[in-house]
């Protein structure tokens, strides 16, 4: 199921048109009801017969329409999730500026549509499409929590069922393998759960974007026209908000907010500011007082994000469990799962990474995260098929080819599927440093113990380019060192020892493994240096990391009634 998440790749046509279209419901916004109704409907029959130049293929359909509100306002950046009804495959979207979303290349079928925005929902809209209607437009109209349906038909069953009883220091964070195993471990966690937006997916439009260009002046005239005025401080407040201005945009949220204390819409706005901005204990005030009166998927998640950034993980995780549950989004699931593992309830994330990975089975950022909640559960191996599989959904993306390399290293033994893919991940970039270094060592791990002279100079030659293309590559330097180490070739070794020293002062294996170079020519003094060096280094690194760790609450979990612990390594 592919997702067109932004208007950028359509043709110039089709933006032209979009506004064309946006002008003209502008236009219309004060229409009654009915009358509203009957142009969304004309829209979205332009909007489809407009498909109809483009080559699909005749046994895939699209479904696109709007999103608006009851009052006829067409609604930016809403989430629109479409399940199958016959998987648990289901797939997400934003709308455009417009409020136009789209998915494109869909299998003939039933499906189900809702969207979702700032704790309203729509209701939820079954979809049918053949191969006489292979192009379908819907309108999909938000509605205040009170009054909307639940779209029962996207909610999923086998979500997990556990309890965080509470957290406790994280002063024992071993568990299984040797601390280069728990490192890395909290480096590939790290970057599993980073939040990258995909391509085209820009959530709040940048200020050269053609939203941005409208008149900020004609916006200010008509506050200081009518200072007391809801609609003209919420339209430039929204207007700032938009166009990425958040510092901007908060006074003018905030007169809006007074004016009608009960929108929620305005209140959500301002915590989001106020968050970007960095005012943490504001914005929480707000979204506590949104969640006190109605709790959303939206207000939940933000007050989860703002709990853990104040410091109080035991509330942001069962803000992300509530978001979660209240909306089995891709994101929602994404960010509990991301809570667990952050704060090392390994098992339980994994638990969530695996139902998201069920309803979502192309998110590779899913995928990903459950291989990183496998790899800190030490089962090495089903980590590594598990980023074999996310790399087979989109094998031009170089984050899991990346994330296999460092597990490989990591891992006590050589893991499957791993090399072939690092493999490919060589073929298609091989001007790519990080590429040649991770197949050169993969190389290396699966023959260390029977390495002939052509599987020695393959990976010589791949440590070698890796190295020629990043000087930097201080890893690079020393692995070539250990090569001319283990021919007894000292010297080479020595100077390839002191250029990863150069490139990278932190390489303390570096510093070890020129002692032993040292030691090995009888230069006694110069190897008493380097090991004591290492051990300095290693020292003041191991602190470090401890104050790091220190820093980290652990999860407390309870498990289907049973006592209270903490969560197993």
């Amino acid at each position: 199921m592919r997702v067109h998440k932004s208007s950028k790749s359509r043709s110039l046509d089709r933006r032209s048109q979009s506004a064309e279209l946006r002008r003209a419901t502008r236009s219309f916004l004060g229409l009654p009801g009915l009358a509203l109704g009957l142009l969304l409907v004309m829209v979205s029959a332009v909007l489809v017969s407009s498909q109809s130049s483009l080559p699909a293929s005749s046994r895939k359909c699209s479904i696109q329409g709007f999103v608006h509100e009851s009052s006829g306002n067409l609604v930016f950046d809403a989430t629109v999730r479409l399940k199958k009804n016959d998987t648990s495959a289901a797939a997400e979207t934003r709308t455009n500026r417009e409020g136009v979303f789209e998915f494109t290349g869909l299998e003939f079928g039933t499906y189900t549509l809702a969207a979702t925005k700032a704790g309203r929902s729509s209701q939820a809209v079954t979809v049918v499409s053949n191969p006489e209607q292979k192009k379908l437009a819907f309108d999909l109209v938000l509605e205040n929590p009170t009054t909307a349906a639940t779209p029962a038909n996207l909610d999923f069953a086998d979500e997990p069922k556990f309890t965080i009883a509470g957290v406790t220091d994280w002063t024992a964070a071993g568990g299984h393998g040797s601390d280069a195993v728990l490192r890395t471990s909290e480096a590939i966690t790290h970057e599993a759960l980073v939040h990258k937006p995909k391509d085209g997916e820009a959530l709040i439009p940048s200020p050269e974007n053609e939203v941005c260009k409208e008149s900020e002046s004609q916006l200010h005239a008509s506050v200081l026209a009518t200072p007391d005025s809801f609609e003209a401080n919420h339209q430039l407040g929204e207007f700032y908000f938009k166009c990425g201005r958040k510092k901007d945009a908060i006074s003018f949220l905030q007169s809006a907010l007074k004016l009608q204390s009960d929108n929620r819409d305005v209140e959500y706005e301002l915590a989001e500011a106020l968050k970007d901005v960095g005012d943490l204990n504001e914005a929480r005030m707000h979204v506590r007082r949104l969640v006190a009166q109605q709790p959303t998927a939206a207000s939940c998640s933000l007050e989860g994000e703002l709990d853990e950034r104040l410091g109080d993980p035991l509330d942001a995780v069962r803000e992300f469990e509530q978001a979660a549950r209240l909306d089995s989004s891709e994101v929602n699931i994404f960010n509990w799962g991301s809570e667990l593992l952050r704060h090392r309830a390994i098992w339980q994330a994994r638990d969530v990474f695996t139902w998201g990975a069920k309803v979502f089975p192309k998110s590779t950022k899913m995928m990903t995260a459950l291989g990183a909640a496998l790899f800190a559960g030490a089962l090495y191996n089903e980590a590594a098929q598990q980023l074999c599989e996310v790399a087979n959904l989109n094998p031009a993306d170089k984050e899991p080819y990346i994330l296999m390399g460092k597990i490989e290293l990591a891992a006590p033994d050589p893991l499957p599927c791993v090399q072939e893919r690092l493999a490919l991940f060589v073929q298609q970039y091989p001007t790519d440093s990080q590429a040649n270094y991770f197949y050169g060592m993969a190389i290396w791990k699966q023959n260390k113990s029977s390495m002939d002279r052509q599987t020695t100079q393959q990976v010589k030659a791949l440590l070698s380019k890796a190295v020629d293309l990043d000087s930097k590559r201080g890893d690079g330097l020393l692995q070539l060192g250990n090569l001319e180490f283990l021919q007894k070739n000292y010297e080479e070794a020595i100077g390839l020892y002191r250029r990863s020293i150069s490139a990278d002062a932190q390489l303390i294996e570096a510093h070890y493994r020129l002692g032993m170079a040292y030691d090995r020519i009888g230069e006694k003094a110069k190897a008493r240096e380097e090991f004591q060096l290492h051990d300095e280094l290693k020292k003041q690194q191991a602190e470090i990391v401890e104050r790091q760790r220190r820093d980290v609450k652990q999860f407390v979990v309870t498990v289907l009634g049973q006592s209270a612990g903490v969560a197993p390594r």
